[in-house]
């Protein structure tokens, strides 16, 4: 099999146009590639992980099964909760996409946790961004631009993440409420020093995962009261891959983020997630509906039915940020020979 990085650089430096894709299980959240899509499959492999150091660098094709089992047996983490769509999901797919999963609302986003990347840009140079610490740079930070921009700013080859100790324990307490009353009791727990790892809302019933040690997790559950779950470890990953039986309709499934302020009246709620912060509704076939609801409260939304229309599925973006976009994938890309089907670079949340 041909060196997936000497193809790409050799496909941009002849001027050709180049669409990649990863292992595909994050089409239904992004654009549509090309059938003839090269895939970066083949370029995986961890490079570097050394746990006392707490990052891990891997190259894009690698799994993320192959990574979170690496950190596991470890006793660690990527602290963002990925979600998988697929056993095949890939390291380089997490960051296009920009995904984060339930855990999101306690220990931030994708691009909290990225350090650095290697990426081919669109004149077939094969660069070098960030690195394996934190620290404050001068400019864009081209590492973190990559998160939620579907390949739409270079080709990515390798990345440096972030990853931290998993907790001790979890524990996940159930609440009968209204959403309404979801919110504010949600609100009202922020303001305590609360081991509140991940919150999710439907059908008149809290769930609120607590994550932290033991002693501080048995003294949250006196404070918060509720019901046990049984099986929580399975409910958490169906909301995190979206493959609980709530995201399954026979409606185009939204995705709206939110003020989590936002009142719960604001759209048709189907669940609610990230203490209100993300909301899930559906639509009719060609109802557009959810970006005005979300462009309302200062949100945005868009389609993550697998079967969703190939335009509109996406909030447009303010003419002022749009043409930032533009620019700066001008920097990384003036011929537009990567990914050109794409038309602008998305939300990440």
């Amino acid at each position: 099999m041909a060196d997936f990085v000497a193809e790409v650089s050799e496909r941009l430096l002849a001027g050709t146009s180049v669409s990649v894709i990863g292992a595909g299980s994050r089409t239904r959240v992004g654009p549509a590639r090309p059938a003839n899509a090269l895939s970066s499959r083949s370029h995986q492999g961890v490079v570097h992980y050394e746990p006392t150091e707490l990052v891990i660098t891997a190259k894009a094709g690698t799994s993320l099964t192959e990574i979170e089992s690496m950190l596991a047996a470890e006793g660690q983490m990527l602290a963002f909760e990925p979600p998988r769509f697929s056993d095949e999901s890939t390291f380089g797919g997490i960051v296009a996409s920009g995904l984060a999963g339930p855990r999101r609302v306690a220990m931030g986003g994708v691009r909290d946790h990225i350090l650095g990347v290697r990426l081919i840009n669109g004149l077939g140079e094969h660069l070098r961004f960030g690195g394996e610490v934190m620290k404050n740079v001068a400019g864009f930070d081209v590492s973190r631009l990559q998160v939620g921009a579907f390949g739409q700013l270079g080709v990515l080859t390798e990345i440096s993440m972030k990853v931290l100790p998993a907790p001790e324990v979890e524990e996940t307490r159930c609440f009968q409420l209204m959403a309404e009353d979801a919110l504010a009791r949600l609100h009202q727990w922020g303001q305590k020093p609360l081991p509140i790892s991940a919150s999710h809302w439907r059908d008149g019933m809290l769930m609120v995962r607590l994550s932290g040690t033991a002693r501080g997790v048995s003294a949250a559950m006196q404070i918060l009261g509720g019901d046990p779950m049984l099986d929580a470890v399975q409910f958490w990953r169906g909301v995190r891959d979206l493959s609980d039986p709530v995201f399954r309709t026979d409606l185009p499934l939204w995705r709206l983020a939110v003020p989590p302020t936002t009142p719960a009246t604001t759209c048709p709620l189907i669940a609610m997630d990230w203490h209100g912060g993300q909301r899930w509704t559906v639509a009719p076939q060609g109802d557009l509906s959810p970006f005005e609801w979300a462009q309302n409260v200062g949100g945005h939304a868009r389609c993550e039915a697998p079967e969703r229309p190939v335009s509109n599925w996406q909030q447009t973006l303010p003419e002022g940020v749009a043409r930032l976009n533009r620019r700066i994938r001008f920097a990384m890309d003036p011929n537009g020979l990567i990914n050109p089907e794409d038309e602008g670079l998305h939300h990440a949340n």
